[in-house]
């Protein structure tokens, strides 16, 4: 079975420095504004990193660029996906993430991209009705690709920091 195709809908950066990578982006791409949001948890009940349960805490930054969301992650403790990926490469381009319309069709996504020799390495869900799953994606030239569901209260928050843009 050969997937929809699927527009990306955010590109990721971890960095160990949010206001850094801010300032960067701002000057490079002319982002207006960003929306922190700092010291989110991610609890071992609801997230899992290389099959385990995971226990970690990073921060946020998020803006737009047209219908393209911007996403700083900067994880601040524990073993996570953000943290290991800092360590090993250094700041940089993390994931692009592809968004599911549904709970099932999210699950189809993750059940054909493992299919597609494509492992889920860290996923949960998180406050607001988010499911995330990230895949590793080395043969598609990006490290990592998010596949998201996100839930219609998130979606209108999303819509907030893009009006923020204007």
């Amino acid at each position: 079975m050969t997937p929809p195709p699927q527009t990306p809908t955010q590109i990721a950066w971890v960095t160990p420095d949010l206001d850094a990578t801010e300032t960067a982006l701002t000057g490079l791409l002319g982002v207006r504004k960003w929306v922190r949001i700092p010291d989110v948890h991610f609890a071992p009940e609801t997230c899992s990193y290389l099959g385990k349960p995971a226990d970690f805490v990073a921060s946020i930054s998020l803006s737009y660029l047209g219908d393209m969301q911007l996403e700083l992650i900067q994880p601040v403790r524990g073993e996570n996906i953000y943290s290991d990926f800092l360590a090993q490469s250094g700041a940089g381009l993390h994931h692009i993430c592809v968004e599911a319309a549904s709970p099932e069709q999210f699950d189809e996504a993750l059940a054909e991209a493992a299919g597609q020799g494509a492992p889920v390495v860290q996923q949960g869900v998180m406050a607001g009705g988010i499911r995330f799953a990230y895949v590793s994606a080395p043969q598609a030239g990006v490290p990592f690709l998010e596949i998201a569901y996100i839930a219609p209260e998130m979606g209108a928050f999303y819509d907030y920091i893009k009006g923020e843009q204007r």
